[in-house]
């Protein structure tokens, strides 16, 4: 339990101060624990990162799937419906495993659990529309959405709704 508090604090730090700045002295009193404690649940800064990487990977799938009708187009249009209100509330910056990988671009720890993240995220995708053939797709327009979204805002989500149902209406 208390290392899951750590991890959500670690992403709460990560999210808001991003991942160069704070440093092991700053974050454990953003955890609010000691030093010991910090490094006996996360030895090093990089699995501080791949805590607060992994700990918002589930924290994500499961705010997707908060209400989620039945599998299928409903469920990818409420999905995408999620999204936006993710990146609203939790992501007005952009991806954060995304910001991970700028930051640390040749950690191959930092890298691998952003892709596992990714490829999770695509699967789910797939399993969640009833349309594994779409999966790289619509993993695609997700990826795109959250990546726009700094810039565009929900105009991106717009157009990957529009798209979704042009998608979904050529089977």
């Amino acid at each position: 339990m208390l290392r899951e508090q750590i991890a959500a604090s670690l992403e709460d730090a990560f999210s808001q101060y991003g991942f160069a700045e704070p440093s092991v002295a700053q974050l454990k009193t953003l955890c609010n624990v000691s030093l010991r404690t910090l490094y006996k649940h996360f030895p090093s800064k990089e699995a501080m990162i791949v805590g607060a990487l992994e700990y918002r990977h589930h924290r994500y799938l499961a705010f997707l799937l908060d209400n989620a009708p039945e599998d299928g187009l409903e469920s990818i249009q409420h999905i995408f419906d999620k999204l936006e209100q993710w990146m609203i509330e939790y992501a007005p910056h952009g991806c954060m495993s995304l910001n991970a990988v700028a930051a640390f671009p040749d950690n191959s720890t930092i890298n691998k659990a952003v892709k596992d993240h990714k490829e999770d995220v695509r699967r789910f995708l797939g399993k969640k529309s009833r349309r594994d053939d779409l999966s790289t797709t619509l993993f695609l327009l997700h990826e795109g959405i959250s990546s726009a979204w700094p810039v565009i805002g929900k105009d991106a989500v717009i157009s990957g709704q529009n798209t979704l149902t042009q998608l979904f209406g050529n089977k």
